[in-house]
C-alpha cells in the first residue's frame, strides 16, 4: 500500500506520500470520476506540488504520510547530522537510555502525529510523532516534562532538497525525482556501504536532541520507479540496518507500512506506523505488530472515524484521523 507522507504544508497538502503509485493512481481516478458526476463545475487540480501526475504522488501512497516541510526550508532544529560519526558509535548529548531498555509501546495507545512545522505540545496524547529536523532539544524535553514520548520523523529512503545535510549524500546515490514531491529522489537503497553513515548522523541527531524512537519514512522504495532495479531483498536488508542503527543509540523504531514485509520485520521493529489501511482493507496485515505487543499507530485521511474505529478497536490499532496537511489537528478513536 502507498503513504501520504507527513510534510504536505511545505510542499502542497494534496500529495501522499510513500510507496504503491498503482494505488494512487486508482484511488485517484475513482474520486475524480466521483467528482465529475456529482457536480457540473471541473475539479480542482489534484497534480503534485510539482506539477506531476505520475509515480507515487497526488493521492494516498502507500508508505509515508504528507510530510510539511516549512515554506523556508530551514529548520528549528540547530545543527547538521554529522555523517563522519561512525555508523555504530553512540552519541552525546541527552540520550533516551540504554539500548536493553528501549521503549516499547503497547497496542492501543494513543498518539499525536504532526509533520507540518514545529510540534504543538498542548495536544493530549502520551506519544508525539514529529519531524526531527523541525523540532529542537527543548521541545522534546517539553514533551518528556509532561510524560510524553517522542519519535522522530526522517526520510530514509529519499533525498531531500531542503535539509540541512543535503549536501553530504553524494549524486551517484540519487536516483529519479519522487514524482509530486518537488526537489526530492530517490536513494539507491543497495548502497548499505554509502547511506549507513548517513542514516546514522541523522539518527545521532534523534538521540541527541533526546527521542525516544525513530520513524524512518520511504521504506518502501522497491515497489516505486526509483531509476534503480531494486528488490524486496534489497528493501529488507536496508530497513533491518535501520532497525539496526537505532537500537545501537538505545531508541526503539517504527516500520512505515510495507506490510507485504512484515512477517520478515515484525521481529526487529518494536511498532509499526500506518496509514490507510481500513481505506485499502489491509489492517489484518498489521496483527502479527499487536500479537508480540507492539503498537501500531495507524491513520486515516478520508474516510471518517465512524468508518475505521470499530474495525481498529477489534484488532487493537492505536487509530486516529489526519487532514493531509499533518498539522496539529487530530480525531482519535
Amino acid at each position: 500500500m502507498g503513504s501520504w507522507r507527513g510534510r504536505s504544508a511545505r510542499r502542497g497538502a494534496g500529495a501522499v506520500r510513500g510507496t504503491s503509485a498503482w494505488r494512487v493512481r486508482a484511488g485517484l481516478c475513482a474520486a475524480l470520476l466521483l467528482v465529475l458526476a456529482g457536480c457540473s463545475s471541473s475539479p480542482a487540480d489534484d497534480d503534485g506540488p510539482d506539477g506531476d501526475d505520475g509515480g507515487a504522488t497526488a493521492a494516498p501512497r502507500a508508505s509515508g504520510a504528507p510530510r510539511s516541510p516549512q515554506a523556508s526550508g530551514k529548520p528549528e532544529a540547530s545543527g547538521t547530522p554529522d555523517a563522519s560519526a561512525s555508523p555504530g558509535s553512540s552519541a552525546t548529548g541527552s540520550a533516551p537510555g540504554s539500548a536493553g531498555a528501549r521503549w516499547q509501546p503497547k497496542p492501543g495507545t494513543n498518539w499525536q502525529w504532526q509533520l507540518d512545522g514545529k510540534a504543538d505540545t498542548s495536544v493530549d496524547a502520551p506519544v508525539y510523532d514529529i519531524d526531527g529536523f523541525e523540532n529542537s532539544a527543548e521541545t522534546v524535553a517539553q514533551l518528556h516534562s509532561r510524560g510524553r514520548k517522542v519519535i522522530c520523523y526522517i526520510n530514509a529512503g529519499a533525498w531531500e532538497d531542503f535539509r540541512p545535510d543535503q549536501g553530504k549524500f553524494p549524486k551517484t546515490l540519487l536516483g529519479n525525482k519522487n514524482k509530486g514531491w518537488k526537489g526530492e529522489k530517490w536513494f539507491d537503497i543497495r548502497r548499505l556501504d554509502t547511506l549507513r553513515p548517513l542514516m546514522a548522523a541523522r539518527m545521532d541527531m534523534c538521540r541527541q536532541k533526546g527521542f525516544d524512537a525513530v520513524e524512518p519514512d520511504l521504506t518502501e522504495g522497491f515497489r516505486n520507479t526509483t531509476g534503480f532495479p531494486l528488490t524486496a531483498d534489497h528493501q529488507l536488508a536496508f530497513n533491518r540496518m535501520l532497525a539496526d542503527l537505532a537500537h545501537e543509540r538505545g531508541m526503539a523504531i517504527g516500520l512505515k507500512n510495507d506490510l507485504d514485509q512484515i512477517p520478515q520485520l515484525v521481529n526487529v521493529f518494536d511498532f509499526a506506523v500506518n496509514e490507510q489501511c481500513a481505506q485499502y482493507d489491509e489492517c489484518e496485515k498489521l496483527s502479527p505488530f499487536v500479537k508480540q505487543d507492539k503498537a501500531v499507530f495507524h491513520v486515516e485521511y478520508e474516510l471518517q472515524p465512524g468508518e475505521f474505529c470499530a474495525t481498529a478497536r477489534r484488532l487493537g490499532l492505536s487509530s486516529m484521523q489526519k487532514k493531509l496537511e499533518l498539522d496539529a489537528w487530530r480525531r482519535p478513536c
